[in-house]
């Protein structure tokens, strides 16, 4: 039983760090689109450069996000193997889904409406702090207005900053910052997104009885850091196309406003534990800054599509994680 239930643990880590790479692959495009798209940084430089601050930043930055996801939603004495690994199953395949179609996809409502649905499943729905959801929950609703609304309001500050300049003095200038700009986004969205994984990967520990108390192991925050980095690396090209050409022609000075209104409601939420969407707040901050110089300049209808995906996601996530525990459960002896 011993040897089986290290198996489990082994495999089910194994599962984790997979998501974490799709997770850094799915959202590589909100950190390097905007630097790409307006010729601040070459595709392949940028996503070398974002990995290994997304590496620093899961690493050096805190696990306040960590302890949110591993031990907030549901108490680790209530969880089981076979309910951590349906619900990363099912996020995953929805990250894959969302890459396939070129469609971004928010991995933490991937991750929590896998957690909810294989705990229900598993463990009963009674045991979920929903409080605690309806929580992270209204911090993934607010994060990408306060986007929205931090886009529109920067790029006029920005504007007003650069407005007795030509462009072709301006652009140069506004593409150097982008690149510090890129590395701060970099760094917030390791320190959320990376942490996501460690949670789970201590609650794994914690319910095989390797840890106890919760705790996130060093070695498992180099592990995570490393996996986002590398999806990060490797790239979602799809998800750049989506981003950075259907909404609207992006110019330099959209680049820096979005980047800086997403880097600060990133960073901001993960010091307090609060588990975003960086999809999300990089999206909205972008139609943000669009809107800013005038609304028609957005092309709304591809952003309700993303929107309905966004809504879908929780009870989708739901249901395939749900899905996979009943597999796991009655079809493997």
């Amino acid at each position: 039983m011993e040897i089986n239930l290290l198996t489990t643990a082994i495999l089910l880590i194994t599962i984790v760090l997979l998501f974490e790479f799709s997770n850094g692959f799915n959202d590589c495009a909100n950190m390097v689109v905007t630097p790409v798209i307006t010729g601040a940084l070459e595709p392949r430089k940028a996503l070398l450069l974002i990995a290994v601050f997304e590496f620093i930043g899961a690493w050096f930055l805190g696990t306040a996000v960590a302890q949110t996801l591993g031990k907030g939603i549901v108490d680790p004495q209530y969880m089981t193997l076979p309910v951590i690994f349906a619900a990363v199953c099912g996020a995953i395949l929805w990250n894959v889904g969302g890459w396939y179609f070129g469609m971004p996809s928010s991995s933490s409502h991937a991750l929590i409406g896998g957690l909810v649905g294989a705990v229900a499943t598993g463990s009963g729905a009674g045991w979920i702090h929903w409080v605690k959801v309806a929580e992270i929950l209204a911090i993934l609703v607010l994060t990408p207005v306060i986007g929205l609304l931090g886009g529109r309001y920067l790029t006029r500050k920005v504007f007003v900053l650069f407005q007795d300049m030509k462009p072709s003095r301006a652009n140069p200038r506004l593409k150097r910052l982008q690149i510090l700009t890129s590395i701060t986004l970099a760094l917030s969205h390791g320190t959320n997104d990376a942490q996501k994984t460690m949670g789970i990967i201590t609650l794994a520990l914690v319910t095989g009885g390797y840890l106890t108390s919760f705790a996130v192991p060093v070695w498992v925050i180099i592990l995570c850091a490393g996996m986002i980095a590398l999806g990060t690396a490797v790239g979602g090209w799809k998800l750049i196309k989506t981003l950075g050409g259907k909404f609207y022609k992006i110019r330099p000075l959209d680049g820096l406003a979005s980047q800086v209104a997403s880097a600060a409601v990133i960073l901001g939420a993960s010091l307090v534990g609060g588990p975003v969407s960086t999809t999300q707040v990089v999206s909205s901050s972008i139609m943000g800054v669009g809107a800013a110089e005038r609304a028609n300049k957005v092309r709304w209808g591809v952003a309700q599509e993303i929107a309905v995906a966004w809504l879908l996601t929780i009870p989708a996530t739901g249901l395939l994680a749900a899905g996979i525990y009943w597999l796991i459960t009655n079809l493997i002896p």
